[in-house]
C-alpha cells in the first residue's frame, strides 16, 4: 500500500482522537520525505518519538486499525542509528489539524544520515532525492554522520557513508 500526504495525515487524525494528551511524533525516512514533498508517497510509516510520548503513541497505535506497517523508535533512534540530542529542535514542524499530535519531520540531513546505515536501493534513491531537493552538501552530511551513533559495526556505517559521498558528490 502506498501512503501519500493525505493518507498519512488522515492516519494521524485517527490517532489524535484516541490520545489522552498532547504528544510529539517525528516522521523519519520516507514518511518524512513524503511530508516534506520530497517524494509522492511512502510504503510504510516511520517515527522517532520523544521518550515521554513513546508509550502513549504505542498504546493508541494498538487500538487504531490502520492496515499498514508502522515502525517507531524512542528518542532519536531511527533504524539502527541514534541521532544526536538536537534532532528534535532541528526537525521541521508539519502543519496538521490535529489537537493532540504535534507532527514534525526529521531535518533532511538527518533523513540522509539515518538512511546511510541500511543503504538498500530505495535508501540510495531517497538519499539522492534529499540531496537534490534540499541542496544538501557533502560537508553537511559528513559532519552530521560523525555525530550519529550506529548500533552495530561502525565500520559498516563508515563504508556506506563513503559510498554515498563518492557516488553522489565525486562523479
Amino acid at each position: 500500500m502506498s501512503l501519500d500526504n493525505t493518507k498519512l495525515l488522515d492516519f494521524l487524525g485517527e490517532l489524535d482522537k484516541e490520545l489522552s494528551r498532547k504528544i510529539t511524533v517525528v516522521a523519519a525516512g520516507g514518511t518524512a520525505m513524503t511530508l516534506l514533498n520530497a517524494k509522492p508517497s511512502t510504503v510504510d510509516v516511520d517515527f522517532t518519538i520523544p521518550k515521554d510520548d513513546y508509550d502513549e503513541f504505542g498504546r493508541v497505535l494498538k487500538i487504531i486499525p490502520h492496515g499498514f506497517k508502522v515502525d517507531s523508535w524512542p528518542n532519536g533512534m531511527v533504524f539502527s542509528q541514534m541521532l544526536p540530542e538536537d534532532y528534535l529542535e532541528k526537525s521541521i514542524p508539519i502543519r496538521t489539524k490535529t489537537r493532540n499530535v504535534q507532527l514534525r519531520a526529521l531535518h533532511p540531513v538527518d533523513i540522509v544520515v539515518t538512511k546511510i546505515g541500511r543503504l538498500n536501493e530505495r535508501d540510495k534513491q531517497d538519499i539522492e532525492a534529499c540531496i537534490r531537493k534540499f541542496k544538501l552538501t557533502r560537508r553537511q552530511i559528513i559532519k552530521r554522520a560523525k555525530e550519529v551513533q550506529y548500533v552495530g559495526r561502525q565500520e559498516n556505517y563508515e563504508i556506506n557513508l563513503q559510498y554515498v559521498i563518492k557516488e553522489l558528490f565525486e562523479k
